[in-house]
């Protein structure tokens, strides 16, 4: 599939008010997001300007920290000609008790979007429901959406394709694996997950997704082996074996998953011209070594800068 044939579907306005799961999306929505992304990244590199929001203002809620995120959005929307507002948990009367139903009229009274990464999945689909602007899911336990959609930009810039690519997940069953799984289907690209029992994604996402995959033409497969998963992989990925908020189960983890490292001996099964990905940041030593995630098979900056340009492309088609 070439993206640019879907150039014309990006100047048009998109069908969605808000971008809380790849899932909500059809396939040519999450093409249309792909193709912006690529068009807003090459206007970038070559110095030309895009303020397609011009004048118009982010409202960028954190409750969980992030590096890549609130960068990403934050010069994101200036290059779009915007301005983002960082709103800590410390700033927001969200912290005292103001329920979110109160917190999504103000807001969208000020605002011309709100970008949120949070803990709960209802708490950004409550914000969106009465909030009368466009509400962007900067993650949350369950999902992260946006990161998902620039790493299918990433394996396109570096495959040029989707159909026929597998794409092999290794570790713990969360929310990267889940919208990986919704990604991964919406463009018929295969997925196969090597998760340890008791660490496995969550059933209701795996029949959504299985759902969104009967429609592409993709296959899902959970295993608990990763030389599984990752043999004759396009494209491998891991991530941390304890997010956020789950710092007290480090060690308990560490042991469930200490066989799910990507390293050199696991590597030897996928494609010889496979990539290596990483949300980031990383744990080095742990979930995948450093001859793997600094070798000549890591995207992971590449991946790590396409958060920008496929954020542009979420914002400019939600808020334009």
């Amino acid at each position: 599939m070439d993206l640019n044939l879907y150039e014309y579907k990006a100047e048009t306005a998109f069908s969605h008010k808000d971008l809380l799961s790849i899932h909500d999306l059809t396939q040519d929505e999450v093409y249309q997001i792909l193709s912006l992304g690529l068009k807003l990244k090459a206007q970038s590199k070559a110095g030309i300007p895009h303020p397609l929001l011009k004048g118009k203002t982010l409202g960028m809620i954190f409750q969980k920290s992030s590096t890549r995120t609130r960068v990403s959005f934050e010069v994101g929307i200036y290059q779009l000609g915007g301005y983002g507002l960082f709103l800590s948990s410390n700033d927001l009367q969200l912290g005292r008790g103001e329920t979110i139903a109160d917190t999504a009229r103000v807001l969208s009274r000020y605002l011309d979007g709100i970008m949120i990464r949070t803990f709960k999945q209802k708490d950004v689909e409550d914000l969106a429901h009465y909030s009368s602007i466009p509400v962007i899911n900067g993650l949350t336990d369950l999902l992260h959406p946006c990161q998902v959609l620039s790493d299918l930009l990433t394996v396109y810039e570096k495959k040029q394709r989707f159909s026929g690519l597998k794409l092999a997940f290794i570790g713990d069953g969360n929310n990267m694996a889940h919208s990986l799984m919704f990604g991964c289907a919406k463009v018929d690209m295969d997925i196969a997950l090597a998760c340890p029992e008791g660490y496995m994604p969550d059933d209701d996402i795996v029949k959504a997704a299985k759902t969104d995959a009967q429609l592409s033409g993709s296959h899902i497969t959970i295993t608990t082996d990763p030389a599984e998963a990752i043999e004759g992989a396009d494209v491998v990925y891991t991530d941390v074996w304890a997010s956020m908020g789950q710092e007290a189960e480090t060690q308990e983890r560490k042991k469930a998953m200490q066989n799910y490292q990507v390293n050199e001996s696991l590597w030897q099964l996928a494609k010889p011209d496979a990539i290596f990905m990483h949300c980031l940041p990383a744990h080095r030593g742990e979930e995948v070594t450093d001859a793997i995630i600094d070798g000549p098979m890591s995207a992971i900056f590449d991946e790590a800068e396409n958060r920008l340009h496929a954020q542009k492309a979420i914002m400019a088609l939600l808020m334009a």
